[in-house]
């Protein structure tokens, strides 16, 4: 199961990454936020599972 959060989160990633520069490229600032916000909320995930990876070794 971890493994899946993990790709889940390399996706939201990589998917918020492109959003943003999307939204450069054609100066929507709405769009290029709304990427951060979830590259933010990828690499929130991607950390919780590198914690419970920690915590069961």
């Amino acid at each position: 199961m971890s493994g899946e959060q993990k790709a889940e989160a390399k996706g939201e990633q990589a998917k918020g990454k492109l959003k943003e520069t999307a939204g450069r490229l054609t100066g929507n600032e709405r769009m290029a936020g709304e990427g951060r916000a979830e590259q933010a909320k990828g690499d929130a995930r991607e950390a919780k599972e590198k914690i419970k990876d920690v915590f069961k070794h």
